[in-house]
């Protein structure tokens, strides 16, 4: 699984995108062979330290080189899981989803949930917290 970009990003930053992708993955199969949700720790907080890292890499934002913002991220762990395809194909055959498909598309909306939530909390963090940077 990796993420591709334009020739413009250091192959450092693409080398780190590609790690925290392919370790975010990696996290959500360990979580799934254990049958246990991403929610609950270890996973939550192995997932939120990945989380740190983009976001301290300039990685969770729109506009940034390297976009690894909820929507990219799950883009990329869907593209790479066969997802997409899977559900592209479904829906050309207006058939149901494989159940493996669908499990993996529940802990896609909990990395989805996950990171969406963690990157609202983070960029609000001085505003309910106005003393701590003086």
């Amino acid at each position: 699984m990796s993420f591709d970009s334009d020739n413009s990003v250091s192959s450092a930053s693409q080398a780190l995108a590609n790690d925290i992708i392919q370790r975010v993955a990696n996290l959500v199969s360990e979580a799934e062979a254990e049958t246990k949700p991403l929610e609950l720790d270890p996973y939550r907080s192995q997932l939120f330290e990945l989380f740190v890292m983009a976001n301290a890499a300039g990685f969770v934002s729109e506009e940034a080189e390297i976009d690894l913002t909820a929507d990219n991220l799950c883009r990329e762990l869907a593209k790479g899981w066969g997802l997409t395809a899977a559900t592209q194909q479904a829906m050309e055959e207006q058939a149901k989803l494989p159940q493996e498909q669908v499990s993996k598309m529940r802990i896609l909306w909990s990395v989805l949930r996950l990171w969406m939530e963690w990157d609202y909390a983070w960029k609000r963090w001085d505003e309910f917290h106005p003393h701590e940077n003086e």
